[in-house]
């Protein structure tokens, strides 16, 4: 049987095709918006007044001044977007920390909810965050669903990544989740595990924690990631990672929560109500991402936005949008992607894939699904196929190398800021 690290490797060199972007400072024009769609929404706000070492998303050091400056341009681009025909039913906010500034978060919200009739709207923020100036107004203005970034409870883990002097130990964040319990429809607390330093006793306290005593309505339990960016940082604060026990640790995670009368309802997200969902990519074909170092999939293709703040107020400010790249995706490529994200969730419909590739679906991908089968990563029971256990876990291991890919664009991007620098100064 092929082992697990081979197709993990395997994912990561498909990925080195998939984000190449071409190479631009200048904005890129969207696609036209299909006026019969609704869309999702994702807003980027990427300042942080804790940079994590372990993180490679787009993150500054918060700077008040510098934050209230880039909300004013975020809700320019929303309405220049808007006007530009896309209509969004959801809306997604991460970061960065999006609630640094909550007055500035809710002039946001209150805008996107009196130009598109949203329903649902999940914001991600800090431990310290959870107070009761915030909780009231992101409840009030239309919040469902608050993820709380919390990683462990484990007070020498929080003590390594630098979150221990700001959050405060495991006990007050456990402390805090129980006093918000039910403000939201759903409140879900995002973890990582296979820290370097992470024992099987510190990652089933955490269990314990979440099931026992916060008892949140969904918990996303990712695998610890890195970034050629971070890595030199992240051995230096945690250690080195292991991947050869990431396998044990994540079964602990799944016999744990199921035990608990959570259900996987995706490769790393254990839900009471089973139609929950923690990532945004699995379950919309088409998102616009806004804001600085956000990314987009719209109409077969990939986009990247300026991870320039100074570049990104400048094209918001000519009135165009934060995008600068564009990877246009192959048919074939876009049927992949399809996959991966479909089958995160557990299952794929093949008459629903086939409806959406024209018939072409099973026929474009009939070496990679025999090869699934080989591996015994799915099996099929009438039109759907479902991931098997093996096969979840190593839908953990291709979206953590999925993720990777995403990061080595990210380093790519932030290496690019000097060349936007240029480029915005020349102009």
């Amino acid at each position: 049987m092929i082992p697990d690290s081979l197709i993990g490797t395997f994912v990561h060199a498909i990925n080195r095709g998939h984000m190449s972007f071409s190479d631009s400072t200048a904005a890129v024009s969207l696609p036209a918006a299909d006026r019969n769609k609704q869309y999702l929404l994702y807003l980027h706000i990427p300042f942080c007044v804790v940079l994590c070492p372990f993180c490679s998303f787009h993150r500054v050091q918060f700077k008040k001044d510098r934050a209230e400056q880039y909300f004013v341009a975020l809700r320019e681009e929303i309405r220049n977007a808007t006007a530009a025909g896309f209509r969004f039913n959801e809306v997604y906010i991460g970061g960065g920390t999006p609630t640094v500034l909550p007055a500035e978060l809710i002039e946001t919200v209150r805008l996107i909810r009196d130009l598109h009739p949203v329903g649902q709207i999940s914001v991600e923020t800090n431990p310290d965050d959870i107070d009761d100036v915030r909780v009231p107004l992101l409840r009030d203005v239309g919040v469902n669903r608050l993820s709380v970034g919390v990683q462990s409870f484990d007070d020498q883990l929080l003590r390594e990544m630098h979150r221990y002097d700001q959050y405060g130990s495991g006990q007050m964040i456990s402390e805090r989740l129980i006093r918000i319990r039910g403000e939201f429809d759903t409140l879900n607390v995002d973890m990582i595990f296979n820290f370097p330093h992470q024992t099987k006793t510190s990652l089933l306290n955490d269990l314990r924690v979440l099931t026992n005593e916060v008892n949140a309505d969904q918990v996303s339990f990712y695998p610890l990631m890195t970034a050629n960016s971070t890595a030199r940082s992240m051995q230096r604060e945690l250690g080195a990672i292991n991947y050869r026990r990431e396998k044990e640790l994540y079964q602990l995670i799944v016999r744990h929560m199921q035990n608990a009368g959570y259900r996987r309802s995706s490769g790393w997200c254990f839900s009471r109500d089973g139609n929950m969902i923690d990532e945004y990519i699995v379950e919309r074909d088409e998102y616009l991402g806004l804001g600085s170092g956000a990314f987009s999939y719209l109409d077969g293709s990939l986009y990247a936005s300026t991870f320039s703040i100074n570049h990104y107020l400048h094209l918001v400010e000519d009135g165009t949008t934060g995008i600068v790249r564009q990877k246009t995706m192959n048919r074939v490529d876009q049927m992949r992607y399809y996959l991966l994200m479909r089958f995160f969730s557990g299952s794929l419909d093949l008459d629903a894939a086939e409806y959406r590739f024209d018939g072409d679906f099973r026929r474009a991908l009939r070496k990679e699904l025999a090869g699934l089968k080989l591996i015994g990563a799915i099996r099929k029971s009438g039109v759907q196929l479902h991931l098997t256990e093996r096969g979840y876990y190593l839908w953990v291991v291709m979206m953590r190398e999925f993720f990777g890919g995403v990061n080595d664009l990210r380093e790519e991007m932030r290496l690019n800021i000097s060349e936007e620098r240029s480029n915005l100064a020349e102009h």
